[in-house]
């Protein structure tokens, strides 16, 4: 049952939700209307001239392979590191999940990284797959393959994926061990029973009730690698080689602030924004009322 508060003086709510629409006006619509009215300008990179060029930003945005290219990096890049945080993620949750002998250290080992910054955990991938000092392009070498993503686009989408899926694991972990542990384990044991072994029984019972939370996990999954990874790229591959690794978000970046291209920046930055939107829509209308936390 639900508890309802009275508030005796009628502007005490308003008051409260003050600060949270301050917040809300000043750091998301107010940028978003300069990102929507600065889409539609060609201006000077030094400010001397503007020109109203209505939806020529556009026009052109979607006319250039590289930003076609940079829309197809960012699908793959998305829909991999969703792929593998969440697989990983599945595998450790299921094996926290049963009486193990130090499972809380076990646990609390697998949340750290969460706690590391993008910025941070794309320098030590960075380190560790780094052609000439780093550890694992020295045991490749020892196995016979030559890794080098300077030069190999497919080795940087590769090390990209490896260090935002890394990242991401924790958070997916946290989910899906909670999901486990929701399930009754009275459904289990009468699989058990019916001599239903450990591989059919999760393919039949625990997979199907974590099905709410994997839906779930992989819209929070496909938001986070198109709008929170700018860090691990920037600090592994920034973008490259030649385009290989630069995604929507990071090109936005390149093109405002290297390009100066302010008027198609921002436009790119529009687009995102109906991305991201289209991605919020889609998970408060689908998902979150199916998600037990």
């Amino acid at each position: 049952m639900i508890k309802r508060v009275t508030f005796r003086n009628l502007w005490l709510p308003y008051l409260l939700l003050l600060p949270q629409l301050a917040v809300t006006l000043i750091f998301f619509i107010w940028p978003a209307v300069q990102a929507l009215y600065q889409s539609l300008l060609v201006e000077d990179a030094f400010g001397l001239s503007t020109e109203f060029v209505w939806f020529e930003n556009f026009e052109a945005l979607f006319s250039d392979p590289l930003y076609l290219d940079a829309f197809v990096n960012t699908v793959v890049f998305s829909f991999s590191v969703a792929f593998a945080s969440m697989s990983l993620a599945l595998l450790l949750a299921v094996m926290a999940d049963r009486t193990i002998k130090g499972a809380t250290a076990y646990k609390t080992l697998l949340i750290w990284p969460y706690a590391v910054a993008p910025a941070v955990a794309g320098v030590l991938w960075f380190f560790m797959f780094n052609p000439v000092v780093g550890i694992n392009a020295y045991l490749l070498r020892g196995l016979g393959y030559d890794w080098n993503h300077y030069l190999d686009g497919g080795d940087a989408m590769i090390l990209v994926v490896i260090a935002a899926s890394w990242k991401q694991i924790s958070y997916n972990f946290l989910f899906f061990l909670a999901g486990l542990q929701a399930i009754p384990r009275s459904l289990i044991e009468a699989a058990a029973i019916d001599g239903a072994g450990p591989f059919k029984r999760f393919w039949t019972i625990i997979f199907p009730l974590l099905s709410p939370t994997t839906f779930f996990l992989l819209v929070v999954n496909v938001v986070y690698a198109f709008f929170d990874t700018f860090g691990i790229i920037h600090a592994t591959t920034e973008g490259g080689p030649a385009g290989a690794t630069q995604i929507l978000v990071y090109k936005v970046f390149s093109d405002g602030f290297i390009g100066l291209d302010l008027g198609g920046s921002a436009a790119q930055s529009v687009v995102l924004m109906a991305i991201v939107i289209s991605l919020t829509v889609v998970q408060f209308r689908y998902i979150e009322r199916r998600v037990e936390y």
